[in-house]
Order: structure tokens, then C-alpha cells, then sequence
């Protein structure tokens, strides 16, 4: 081989390493996608059958939305049959734990279409919930007032805290305007508490609920090469979590209809909304955990760990918290032990997590 010709050679071998290179590059660049789809197949997987996935489905507005101060948990998606607020309002009962009631005194039971006319046009005093019970003449059972019933008797109540903080005098004074005008139409004689005293009832809980206010977050991060949303659905279905209603968002559904998703995995929802998603790179998804939503008895935070630490193997991710800090065991042993100081004091208070004045209180 002449000189000419062995040069002509090792330049053909020079460019292919370099194009070689260049592909290797450009692919690890490219995110990651589930295994047997294309750039154009995630639309058709992303969205499966609820029935093909653990779990149930999901249909309702999400916490964090419009109705997430009337909502029990709060900043995130919720399931069907959870007391998130209605046309009319949520389906709690009143508790004398966290609202300030008042009664409503009839001469005589007033019909229930009569009450559903004068119901106030808003389930809201600012930022705290109200709620309209009325005494069902047939069945002798608190609800709120629907057409075709008799009503004997009403009660009236304000939430005296929430993630908003303590109902304060301009909220009380509107819940009292709007339950003296519901008063006055059908007939009733109230007898509102006083308000210096309703307003130190909400200070002294809201006091008592910030410091148990447990929301625990972790970063799931990618190591190496981005993911594509269809990755990142697909491995969290397998374990178990199932799409919300917000784009950006999967839930771990509760173990019963109507209880609040036990965790929620969330992600850049203008991924979730790109024309083409499996263009689009995720390089991070968060997973929370509402303390205060499940009860303790179903494992939620046994659930938090193991799902985070699966979902870091399959997806060649590390764990981090909000400053960028690594997760370790031994963190995970520490939140563990903060968290059955929290379970006790609630369980003091009657507000054990997962009751249904916990989810409001803590929403």
C-alpha cells in the first residue's frame, strides 16, 4: 500500500470515529423512553384504560385548584366520592373540633325547597368554609337541605382554621351577614357566638395545627440521561400510581373510594402539554406525602419511602430533598420517629390523621 493510499484510509476511519462519537452523543442527550415506543406512539400510551392500571380511577378537581381551601388535601388531585366541594358544599358533617356553630331556631319546619332557595350563593367566609346542616323531619339525621324534605331544625358553621390560617373578625362578620340573611328568609331565630371568643378559639388551634402541619416532599433527579413523560408514566404505573387531573401529575390512590390520594408524584406540567411530549426532557419529578390526609394504620409513610426508592432504582435516579441535600436511610429513619410524636399529639387533640376533621383542618 502505497503512502497516498494508507492516508486516504485512516482519514475515512478519523471521520467515522467522529461521526460515530457525534451519534453516541446526540442519543444520550435524547430522553429516555418507555421501552417499545417511538417519538409518535405516547399519546396512545400515556392515557390507558383506568381498569389496566392498579388502582382506581380519579374524577374530581384537584386540590391546589379552585375549590382547595374547601377541599380536604389539599394540594393535590383527589378520588372519587372525596369531600371536595360541590355545587352546593362538601358533605362534612359540623364539628365542634374546628367550627364555630350556631343554631337556627324554627317555630315550625320550613320545607327544603324553601331552604335550597336562601342557601348562600357562596360556601365561603374569605378564605374559611361555611356549611348549612338542616334536622330531617322524616329521618332525624343532620344533612344539607335538599328539595322534597322537611326540615325541624338548622345549624350553621364557620371552619375556624385552616392552611390559610385562623378565621379572623372580617371573616366572621361575613359568615355572620350571610347566615342572618339565610336566617331571616326562612323564618329562624340564631344565636351567634361571640366573636372575641370565636376568634381566640381559631387563633389557640391554628397555634396548635402549624407545627403539625406535615407535608414531606422528595426530588426524584436523573443521573445521567433525561426521561420522557411516557417513561415516566409507564414506570409509575407499575407501581400502582395512576394519572391525576392536572397535567403534570400521577396519584397512589387510597385504599377506599373516597379517601384522598395517599401520595402524588408530580413533574413540569408543560411537558405533560407539549405538542409532542417524548420531545420534551424531564430531568426531575417530586413525590409528596399530606401527612395529615391517610390514616397512620395504611402505612403512608412506609408507602412514601418504598415508592421513592423504587422509582430511584428503575429510573437510574437519585433522591434529594428541597436544598439539593441527598436522602439517606438514615434520614428516612429520623422522619419516621418525627412522625409518631405527630401521629400522638393529633390523636390528643380527637384530630388523628386521616379523620375527616384532620382532612379539614390540614386543607
Amino acid at each position: 500500500m502505497d503512502l497516498t493510499t494508507a492516508l486516504a484510509a485512516l482519514g475515512v476511519l478519523v471521520l467515522g470515529g467522529i461521526g460515530a462519537q457525534a451519534w453516541w452523543s446526540a442519543r444520550r442527550s435524547q430522553p429516555r423512553k418507555a421501552p417499545g415506543l417511538t417519538a409518535g406512539e405516547d399519546s396512545a400510551r400515556q392515557d390507558p384504560a383506568l381498569g389496566d392500571l392498579p388502582g382506581n380511577g380519579e374524577a374530581a378537581a384537584p386540590l391546589g385548584d379552585e375549590d382547595a381551601a374547601l377541599a380536604p388535601v389539599a394540594a393535590h388531585p383527589v378520588l372519587p366520592g372525596s369531600n371536595r366541594l360541590s355545587s352546593l358544599r362538601p358533605a362534612a358533617r359540623l364539628d365542634a373540633l374546628i367550627d364555630a356553630i350556631v343554631p337556627l331556631t324554627l317555630e315550625s319546619a320550613v320545607t327544603g325547597d324553601l331552604a335550597v332557595a336562601h342557601l348562600p350563593a357562596s360556601w365561603r367566609a374569605g378564605s374559611k368554609p361555611l356549611y348549612v346542616e338542616g334536622l330531617n323531619v322524616a329521618t332525624q339525621v343532620w344533612e344539607q337541605p335538599v328539595h322534597g324534605q322537611s326540615y325541624g331544625e338548622f345549624q350553621a358553621g364557620v371552619q375556624l382554621a385552616n392552611r390559610a390560617g385562623a378565621l379572623n373578625e372580617i371573616e366572621y362578620s361575613e359568615f355572620v351577614h350571610k347566615i342572618e340573611a339565610f336566617a331571616e328568609a326562612i323564618g329562624a331565630m340564631t344565636d351567634f357566638p361571640d366573636m372575641l371568643e370565636v376568634v381566640a378559639r381559631a387563633k389557640e388551634l391554628d397555634a396548635f395545627a402549624q407545627p403539625l402541619d406535615a407535608q414531606l416532599s422528595l426530588v426524584l433527579r436523573a443521573r445521567s440521561v433525561a426521561w420522557s413523560l411516557g417513561y415516566v408514566q409507564q414506570t409509575a404505573a407499575r407501581h400502582g400510581f395512576i394519572p391525576g387531573v392536572l397535567p403534570g401529575r400521577m396519584v397512589l390512590p387510597g385504599a377506599q373510594d373516597g379517601d384522598p390520594p395517599v401520595l402524588v408524584l408530580s413533574f413540569d406540567a408543560q411537558v405533560a402539554l407539549a405538542d409532542d411530549p417524548q420531545d420534551a426532557a424531564l430531568y426531575e419529578v417530586q413525590l409528596s406525602l399530606d401527612v395529615a390526609q391517610t390514616e397512620e394504620s395504611a402505612e403512608p409513610f412506609p408507602a412514601w419511602h418504598r415508592a421513592a426508592t423504587a422509582l430511584a432504582g428503575d429510573m437510574d435516579g437519585w433522591l434529594v430533598d428541597d436544598q439539593g441535600r441527598a436522602v439517606t436511610l438514615h434520614a428516612f429513619d429520623e422522619i419516621g420517629k418525627e412522625l409518631q410524636l405527630l401521629y400522638r399529639t393529633l390523636e390528643s387533640r380527637d384530630l388523628a390523621a386521616g379523620s375527616p376533621a384532620a382532612r379539614r383542618l390540614f386543607s
